[in-house]
């Protein structure tokens, strides 16, 4: 008797699941009468969107006409379907004559997409909830592939509700006049400021949703190069800052935090060495560095979902995010699909972060080691083709920054000043010029500066 309950209850939660009927027809109807309805239907509306079955059929066929250049209106669908058996799953000529007598407002599609969006955002809601529920009484699956495996379906069903508008060329050159107005009349850089001048007037600073590669061989200045931009970001910004450091422990990146900030050298730190001005000095940094909001994460190995997950919480947590800094991408690994090799596995995680740093409106940067090969050659100055397990960085990227000091090579000129000068090439940007900038790296105190700091 329960289990025949239990299968009521359901039938009646599907029935009653929210829909707009009207709103689907309404659509539908549009869609026989107006190409430009098509157009603008099949990119914003998934098959699933629609709640009724003959519905998804019709729409479906839809799909197929316009893929195969079909022309679209009463009597090609009506032949369509008959000669693929599907009329009558659609509800018969009846049906189609109803929806072309309908006579819909095609000015108000975008208003009838978005009512049926909604319902079908809910309805998704709904089945996750039970999924939410079923998933819980399975003891035979770890935890945390059930919530990881959750959080993307979640994500997949936030996702559907950025749908993003479709703007006239009137609206958008409307708006850009307006930003180019506010910038002259007030210059800024576009994105965030590195710090470094030269840097910033190639790039124009890191965008939102960028996915910026810093790339060089080990023990190249990766790390310091990605602290110094991190602390540069916080003190221009104001912004909070997200470090992922997979290479060394919170406290390594401490301890390099303050030689960065107190110049007092990570030797004489760890082995605390220090004399009284010493001791002045790094307890007024301490104090400064703790009204920062810099955040520090040493998980080993993290998976995309893990990243997500703690972006999310500090997002929640500071109600803004301005820059996240992963150190490094060759640690990194993607738990939830295994591949054959490590150059797939690690080109799915570069789409990933991309797609993360759009889903953030936040510029993410990541470290990246660079293959054996810039060893074998007379001009050790690396190119794109030396990121290591390449695979889709160079794609994805929307910005790549080689690192290259001569004096790593020669240790003349690494003895003959701490403070050596620092080649740093621009390889691709997706939005503006390549070349070289030059700046100072202080060996001593492992942090970068601009190139006319005394």
């Amino acid at each position: 008797m329960q289990q025949f309950n239990d299968n009521n209850e359901r039938l009646l939660i599907e029935k009653y699941l929210p829909h707009n009927f009207l709103a689907e027809k309404s659509i539908l109807s549009s869609l026989l009468i107006s190409s430009e309805a098509i157009d603008i239907t099949l990119r914003t509306v998934k098959i699933e969107t629609f709640y009724f079955k003959n519905h998804q059929e019709l729409y479906k066929a839809i799909i197929t006409m316009y893929k195969n250049k079909v022309p679209i209106d009463i009597l090609t669908l009506n032949t369509f379907l008959q000669n693929n058996g599907l009329l009558e799953k659609i509800g018969g000529t009846k049906f189609l004559l109803e929806l072309i007598n309908q006579v819909p407002n095609v000015v108000y599609l975008e208003d009838y997409i978005r009512l049926i969006q909604d319902k079908f955002i809910r309805r998704s809601l709904i089945k996750f909830s039970y999924k939410i529920i079923n998933s819980s009484y399975v003891t035979n699956i770890p935890l945390e592939t059930i919530l990881n495996d959750l959080e993307t379906q979640l994500l997949n069903i936030t996702t559907t509700i950025k749908t993003q508008k479709i703007y006239s060329t009137a609206e958008l050159l409307s708006h850009l006049l307006l930003e180019l107005k506010q910038k002259s009349l007030k210059p800024t850089l576009a994105g965030l400021s590195s710090g470094f001048y030269d840097l910033d007037s190639f790039t124009q600073g890191f965008h939102k949703s960028d996915l910026i590669i810093i790339a060089g061989r080990p023990s190249m200045g990766k790390t310091a190069l990605g602290l110094s931009i991190a602390i540069n970001t916080i003190k221009n910004s104001k912004l909070p800052v997200l470090f992922f450091s997979l290479e060394m422990s919170r406290e390594q990146l401490t301890y390099r935090l303050l030689t960065h900030e107190t110049d007092i050298s990570f030797m004489r730190l760890k082995t605390a060495n220090l004399y009284e001005e010493d001791w002045i000095k790094l307890n007024s940094t301490v104090k400064d560095l703790a009204n920062l909001p810099f955040f520090i994460d040493d998980t080993p190995n993290p998976s995309i979902q893990d990243l997500r997950a703690k972006i999310k919480k500090i997002r929640f947590e500071q109600n803004k995010l301005g820059l996240i800094i992963i150190d490094y991408l060759q640690l990194m690994q993607n738990s939830k699909f295994k591949t054959e090799s490590r150059v797939q596995e690690l080109s799915q995680i570069t789409r990933s972060l991309k797609n993360l740093a759009r889903e953030f409106e936040v510029p993410i940067i990541a470290l990246s080691q660079l293959s054996r090969n810039v060893e074998t050659r007379t001009n050790k100055r690396p190119l794109l083709s030396d990121l290591r397990e390449s695979g889709s960085i160079e794609q994805d990227a929307d910005l790549v920054l080689m690192l290259y000091r001569e004096s790593y090579y020669n240790s003349n000129i690494a003895a003959e000043n701490s403070k050596n000068s620092v080649e740093l090439i621009i390889a691709k940007q997706r939005n503006g010029p390549t070349g070289t900038v030059e700046l100072q790296f202080d060996a001593k105190h492992t942090k970068f500066l601009n190139i006319n700091n005394n």
